[in-house]
Order: structure tokens, then C-alpha cells, then sequence
């Protein structure tokens, strides 16, 4: 199918949602034409001289570049280790490009680098190898920041988008959508009442605990463009399952709910940058969730629905009322650059 009727590229492009996977799907995969581009993962397992290696490559362009919790030093730092942790690896070497405004405070540059040092350490990762790059003022924003990296991923695991099956378990590891409603607040100046601050993490160490529960984990992915709704319907397409979630059950706090009912956003489309979200057998399941609850990123882990074998590809929400809404892939984003 050809792309929807847009010459230009628009901000929703870059979303997470239906225009981005129809831009990939259309135009970046056919180019560029490798089959392991089309499995179309957070990261792509590889084989190399008898290891299979997670490898994972993402660009940062955030803004504001500061916000409550973190800053887009730490958040790519965070967002590689958290893509290769998605194929059950941890990541070990990273490399960092830097593209620099003309007139960017040198200040401000070194800050983001501290930044990414401090975080590269806590995940237990080291950045090798980078590059910088100056454009002339008026033609970037700032900073942006790419990054790639690559771990090892443990023998026994195969952890894809394709293998969520009928019956497994879905778990989310916490409260949904903090990060985008604290990029929000800043960026918009709204006060909430209290500070929303990022969730921003590594989650290479809550994977690890998960994995040392079972190594029997089908799928895992980190919601963070298009949030939790996007995350599932891709999931749900790439395996072919439906997924049924009790809307009451996915946690969603106090401030969030509030911050996304005075500006008419839905909670389950905003970004998160410190969560994931589990496929996981039903038999394994309560050891993996006990898991979770014992690490300080899964303390507030939940179960949130299962897979099934109806509508195949869709994702369903039973609301508290008992009826049933059908959850759709956003278009766009609701707010862009988030990350």
C-alpha cells in the first residue's frame, strides 16, 4: 500500500504511530532491503562468530534538553541499554554521535556529557567510541544525539515482537505515562500541583532479574513512543495475536491521569522511558511478576491482560463497566520529541 497522502515529511512521521510504522514499512525497508530490518524489534539479534549479539542503534532530539528526572544525556544512554535489554542481552560497548547548533552554550554541552558518563556507568555500560558534528545556527536545535551499542544476548533466550502466543500473561513494570506528562510540564510551563519527574532508568537490571526467574520470556518491549497502546498494537501484529487488557488494571498515577484529563490526552499513548512491558507463559508468570516487584524499577509491576486467540492483530480494553473498546494505533504522537 502506498503512504498516506503526504509529500513532506510531518512530526507524526516520527511518532511511533501508524505514520511512522507505514514510513519504515513502505519506503525504509523496501530501500534498504536486509531481512533482519524487517523483523522490526527495539533491538536486532545477530549472529557473529558463534554469539548472538543485540544491536541497536536511536537518535535523540528531545526538548526541552533538561526536564525534571533527567535530560537527553541520560535518556539515550538509557534508551540503547533499554533497546538491547528487549532481546534479553546486556549491552556492553556504546558509541555516541553529537550535532551541534552553532551558538550552543559549551556549558550546556558538557552538562549532557556528564550526563551520559554518570548514566553509562549506573547501567554498566561503556561508551567507546563517538562523533560531533556542528551545523550552522538556525539549522539545528541544540543538541541532538545519536547512539548505537550491542550486548550478548544469553544462551536459551529468544525473546522477538513474533513470539507472543495465546494464553501468556501481559505485564507492564509501572506507572505509564510519567515521562511524557514531565516533559510536558516544562516544556509548556503548566503546573500540576506536584512535580512530575521522568521515569527515565536503565532496565538492563530488571531484565536480568526476570530472566534469572524463567528464560522462558516470549516478548519484551519498552513503550516509549506512541506509550503502552502503540507498543501493544505492535506486538499484536507482529505475532498475530489479540490482546485483551482490563483497563482498571493498568497503573496508571494520580498526577498523570489528572495532567491528561485538563489537556484531553489518553495516558495509554504517552511516552515512557523507564518502563516495559512482558509476554510472558502463564505458567511462568507469577515468578517473573514476583521477580519484577523485588527490583526498584518493577516494584510497582502489574499483570494487565492476556493474549488470545480472537481478533487476531487487535488489541482490546474491558472497560469497569464490562463492555469491551478496541485500541488503536495512534496516527501520530500526541506530543512530539520526546525523546
Amino acid at each position: 500500500m502506498p503512504l498516506r497522502d503526504s509529500p513532506v515529511v510531518v512530526m507524526g512521521h516520527g511518532g511511533g504511530g501508524a505514520l511512522s510504522a507505514e514510513l519504515v514499512e513502505h519506503l525504509f525497508v523496501p530501500a534498504l532491503g536486509t531481512p533482519e530490518l524487517k523483523a522490526l524489534g527495539d533491538s536486532t539479534v545477530l549472529s557473529l562468530g558463534g554469539a548472538r549479539l543485540a544491536f541497536s542503534t536511536d537518535s535523540y532530539v528531545v526538548r526541552p534538553m533538561f526536564f525534571p528526572g533527567g535530560s537527553i544525556g541520560d535518556l539515550a544512554v538509557n534508551g540503547t541499554v533499554n533497546d538491547i535489554a528487549m532481546s534479553g542481552a546486556q549491552a556492553a560497548y556504546m558509541s555516541c554521535g553529537f550535532i551541534l547548533e552553532e551558538g550552543t552554550p559549551v556549558e550546556t554541552v558538557g552538562r549532557i556529557a556528564q550526563a551520559m558518563g554518570a548514566a553509562a556507568r549506573q547501567a554498566g555500560v561503556s561508551i567507546v567510541t563517538g562523533d560531533t558534528k556542528v551545523v550552522d545556527a538556525g539549522h539545528g536545535d541544540g543538541v541532538f544525539v545519536n547512539t548505537a551499542g550491542f550486548g550478548l544476548v544469553p544462551e536459551g533466550v529468544d525473546i522477538r515482537p513474533q513470539n507472543a502466543r495465546p494464553g501468556d500473561v501481559v505485564i507492564v513494570s509501572g506507572d505509564i505515562g510519567v515521562h511524557g506528562v514531565a516533559i510536558l510540564s516544562v516544556r509548556e510551563g503548566i503546573e500540576f500541583g506536584t512535580q512530575v519527574r521522568s521515569d527515565s532508568a536503565p532496565l538492563n537490571g530488571l531484565v536480568a532479574a526476570m530472566l534469572a526467574a524463567t528464560p522462558d520470556i516470549h516478548t519484551l518491549r519498552d513503550p516509549t513512543r506512541g506509550g503502552l497502546a502503540a507498543t501493544l498494537n505492535e506486538i499484536a501484529s507482529a505475532s498475530g495475536v489479540g490482546i485483551e487488557v482490563v483497563e482498571r488494571s493498568v497503573p496508571v498515577p494520580a498526577e498523570v491521569a489528572n495532567a491528561c484529563g485538563f489537556l484531553g490526552l489518553d495516558p495509554w499513548y504517552v511516552a515512557n522511558e523507564g518502563k516495559l512491558v512482558a509476554f510472558v507463559p502463564p505458567e511462568h508468570a507469577d515468578a517473573v511478576l514476583a521477580a519484577m516487584q523485588a527490583h526498584p524499577y518493577g516494584a510497582g509491576a502489574a499483570v494487565i491482560g492476556r493474549c488470545v486467540e480472537e481478533h487476531p492483530g487487535m488489541v482490546v480494553a474491558r472497560t469497569a463497566f464490562g463492555a469491551t473498546r478496541v485500541v488503536d494505533l495512534p496516527l501520530g504522537e500526541q506530543l512530539p520529541r520526546i525523546c
